[in-house]
């Protein structure tokens, strides 16, 4: 079969760091989007029962936040670094939406600034990447044969019952496993039962960069 995989960047990279703690630090680990894509339907394709269900690569989209150039000019570069690397591979495309900010702010809205006469920083959020998922998910749902939501939020739930509901494509599903405590967040819809595919943590170290 055909298949796509919907990658949710950020969802997947810290479901998987809260997850396995034990290895290094934040900063320094991060998924390989064709790597985790290649691991994933191997795990995939092993526990069908029929060969004819079996999954062949064809496409990988990656929606990811972007870290501001002026607030977090390093942390901007690094993500870029890495899309140039994903994106020699042809079926991977990475899709980036910018980062929101909290700054921190006095009683009349002026931005403090440290030592370095740099804004400080709050918080940084995504906004819009589910949405992004949502409407990447039904429109490879009318071209391919697979396509694979890699996420653990649940807004997507109602987009995986949209994708089903169009008969065209098998929607599955992927969830980060713990052995140990058994912990899995798989996203289930409402409507539609889907396949899901559990990686642990041998999975998770063969994904990292």
């Amino acid at each position: 079969m055909n298949t796509a995989i919907i990658l949710d960047y950020q969802n997947v990279n810290l479901v998987g760091l809260n997850l396995y703690k034990s290895f290094g630090s934040r900063k320094d680990l991060y998924i390989h989007p064709l790597r985790f894509s290649e691991q994933l339907l191997s795990k995939r394709n092993l526990a069908q029962k029929s060969h004819s269900y079996s999954a062949e690569l064809k496409k990988v989209l990656v929606f990811r936040g972007l870290p501001s150039p002026f607030y977090d000019p390093s942390l901007h570069a690094r993500v870029m670094s890495q899309t140039a690397r994903w994106q020699k591979h042809s079926i991977v495309t990475i899709s980036h939406r910018s980062l929101k900010y909290d700054l921190k702010r006095d009683s009349s809205g002026k931005v403090f600034v440290d030592e370095a006469g740099q804004n400080i920083i709050l918080g940084r959020k995504e906004k819009g990447i589910d949405v992004l998922c949502a409407l990447a998910l039904v429109r490879e749902a009318q071209k391919f044969d697979l396509v694979i939501l890699a996420s653990q939020d649940s807004d997507l739930i109602p987009a995986i019952d949209e994708a089903c509901s169009l008969g065209r494509a098998k929607i599955e599903t992927f969830s980060w496993y713990s052995r140990e405590n058994r912990r899995s967040r798989e996203l289930r819809p409402d409507y539609h039962q889907v396949w899901n595919t559990r990686l642990d943590q041998s999975d998770y170290l063969k994904c990292l960069e």
